[in-house]
C-alpha cells in the first residue's frame, strides 16, 4: 500500500503544543499533545521553556517520519503571537522567550509614545492599542534600551512561528500576519513598516518578509518536504472562513478573549474604536481586518461561579441548559419597569453583571439568563464597531460559546438583519495553516465542506 500523502501542522498554544498530521481531505490522521513547565528568565519571569520547545518539535518529527504509512509533503507551524526569539548569525538563540505579559516599564512606554506621537496617534496609525509587552515592536525597543550588549549581538528578531519554520528550513523570514497584530511594528495608513523602527536601527533586526504562501525546502539532505513561513494563530483560524464563503462575513471566535473579525472592514481605525478595545491585523493574503475584543469567556467563567455558590449548585448545573422564553420574558419586563442601571464601564471592559445582587432572582437558572443577556448585549456593542457601514450578512460564531443555546438564541435576536450560525469545525487554527500552503503539497483542489453551520432563527427575545 502507498504512504499517505499528509502535511505537519504544529498549533503551539500558551499550554498546549499540538502535532497534527492532515491528509489531502483535511482529515486528522494523526495526532499528539504536549504540555511543558514553563521556566523564568533573567527577572524570575515565567515564561515559555524556548529549549523543551525546540527538542519537541525535532522528537515529534522524528516519530512522523518513522511512520512509514505516510509521507510527509511539507510542515507548517500557527503559534500564540506578540513573542519574539532573538538569533544569532548561527540560529542560535540569545535570550529566554519572554512572556508577553511581562510588565513593561512605565517610563520606558512613556519615553517611546513621547518620541513617536503619543499613545493616540500611534495606536491610531498602527491598529495597536496600547498593550505594553503584548506590543511586540516595544519588546524590541525595550532591548536596545535594556539591555544593548543582546542587542548587539541580535541578527534576526523572528517571531514565534517564524522562529520554528527556520528551525527547519534554515530561512529567516518574517511574516505578515505576525507583523500585523497589535504589534506596533506596521503603519496600516502606509502599508509599511513604520518609520520608528528605522529610526531606531531596528529595521535590519527584522528579517526578509515573506509571502505567507510561500515554502521552502528543508535544511535536512535527503529531505523532499517542503516547510511554511508559519502563521500566526488568529489568523490562521480566520483561513478556513475565507476559503469557503465569499460572501461578506465576520468570524466571532469566542473563547477566554470574544474575538469579532470582519475581513470586509477597511476603515481607518477611530479614537473610539482604539478605546473600546479594537485593533486591526493583516490576514494572510496581507489584507486588513478590523477587530474588537472582549475578556467575556474569562467573564461568563467568573460569574457562572459566582451563580453556582450563591445558589449552592453542581458546577456543571449551566453546561447544557436550554433557553426558558417565559424567564426572558419575565427578565425583559422586569429590567423595562425597573430603574437600576446596569454600571458599563466606557471601554467595554464587562457585561456590568458583576454589579447585580443575585438576592434578586428567584433561582440560578433565571440569575444566568440575566447574565448572558448583559453578555450578548455587550457582545452586540462590540460587534457592531466592525460591522458598521460594511455589507455583511452573516455571523459565524466558533468557539465556546457556540455551544451555549441560549448564548446563540439570544445573539441571533440582537442581530435581527444579519443570519447567526453556530460554526463546528474541529481544529480550524491547524487546518488554516496547512490551507496556507495547500498548493505546495496537495494534489486535490479546496475542500468545500470544512465547516459545520447550525443556524439560528431572530426570535424577538431581546
Amino acid at each position: 500500500m502507498n504512504p499517505i500523502p499528509v502535511i505537519a501542522v504544529f498549533d503551539v498554544g500558551k499550554t498546549n503544543k499540538k502535532l497534527f498530521l492532515f491528509d489531502e481531505n483535511y482529515k486528522i490522521v494523526f495526532e499528539r499533545s504536549a504540555r511543558f513547565m514553563e521556566t523564568v528568565d533573567e527577572d524570575g519571569a515565567a515564561c515559555e521553556n524556548l529549549e523543551s520547545l525546540r527538542l519537541s518539535i525535532f522528537d515529534s518529527l522524528r516519530e512522523v517520519f518513522r511512520k512509514k504509512e505516510f509521507e510527509v509533503k511539507a510542515i507548517n507551524f500557527s503559534t500564540y503571537g506578540a513573542s519574539f526569539v532573538y538569533i544569532d548569525q548561527n540560529g542560535t538563540a540569545l535570550a529566554p522567550l519572554y512572556n508577553y505579559l511581562k510588565a513593561y516599564p512605565e517610563a520606558l512606554k512613556q519615553q517611546f509614545y513621547d518620541n513617536y506621537g503619543g499613545p493616540l496617534k500611534f495606536s491610531s496609525q498602527t491598529a495597536s492599542p496600547v498593550l505594553g509587552s503584548l506590543n511586540s515592536g516595544l519588546q524590541l525597543y525595550r532591548i536596545k534600551y535594556e539591555k544593548p550588549e543582546l542587542f548587539e549581538k541580535v541578527k534576526y528578531a523572528l517571531h514565534l512561528p517564524q522562529y520554528l519554520s527556520h528551525l527547519i528550513s534554515g530561512v529567516a523570514c518574517s511574516d505578515i500576519t505576525s507583523i500585523g497584530c497589535h504589534t506596533g511594528l506596521w503603519d496600516f495608513e502606509k502599508n509599511e513598516y513604520h518609520s520608528w523602527l528605522k529610526e531606531e536601527n531596528i529595521l535590519g533586526k527584522l528579517a526578509p518578509i515573506k509571502a505567507s504562501d510561500e515554502t521552502f525546502p528543508a535544511c535536512f539532505p535527503g529531505n523532499n518536504y517542503l516547510v511554511g513561513t508559519g502563521l500566526h494563530d488568529s489568523s490562521a483560524a480566520l483561513i478556513p472562513y475565507l476559503a469557503n464563503f465569499t460572501e461578506p462575513f465576520v468570524l466571532l471566535s469566542t473563547g477566554t478573549w470574544c474575538i469579532t473579525m470582519n475581513p470586509f472592514n477597511h476603515s481607518p481605525l477611530t479614537e473610539e474604536e482604539l478605546q473600546k478595545d479594537c485593533l486591526c491585523y493583516l490576514h494572510y493574503k496581507g489584507k486588513p481586518v478590523k477587530a474588537s475584543r472582549l475578556f467575556a469567556g474569562y467573564e461568563h467563567e467568573q460569574q457562572e461561579k459566582r451563580i453556582i455558590e450563591h445558589f449552592n449548585q453542581d458546577k456543571s448545573r449551566y453546561k447544557d441548559l436550554e433557553l426558558d422564553m417565559e424567564i426572558v420574558s419575565r427578565l425583559q419586563e422586569r429590567n423595562k419597569n425597573t430603574t437600576t442601571t446596569v454600571r458599563r464601564q466606557k471601554e467595554l471592559s464587562s457585561s456590568g453583571f458583576e454589579f447585580r445582587d443575585l438576592n434578586t432572582f428567584s433561582s440560578g437558572a433565571e440569575a444566568y439568563h440575566q447574565l448572558l443577556i448583559d453578555m450578548v448585549n455587550l457582545q452586540l456593542e462590540s460587534t457592531n464597531l466592525v460591522l458598521k457601514d460594511t455589507p455583511v450578512k452573516r455571523i459565524f460564531v466558533d468557539g465556546g460559546f457556540s455551544k451555549n443555546a441560549i448564548y446563540m438564541h439570544l445573539l441571533a435576536a440582537v442581530f435581527p438583519e444579519i443570519e447567526v450560525f453556530a460554526a463546528s469545525m474541529a481544529q480550524a487554527t491547524a487546518v488554516g495553516t496547512a490551507l496556507a500552503i495547500h498548493q505546495a503539497w496537495n494534489r486535490k483542489a479546496l475542500p468545500t465542506d470544512l465547516i459545520e453551520l447550525k443556524y439560528y432563527s431572530h426570535a424577538r427575545l431581546v
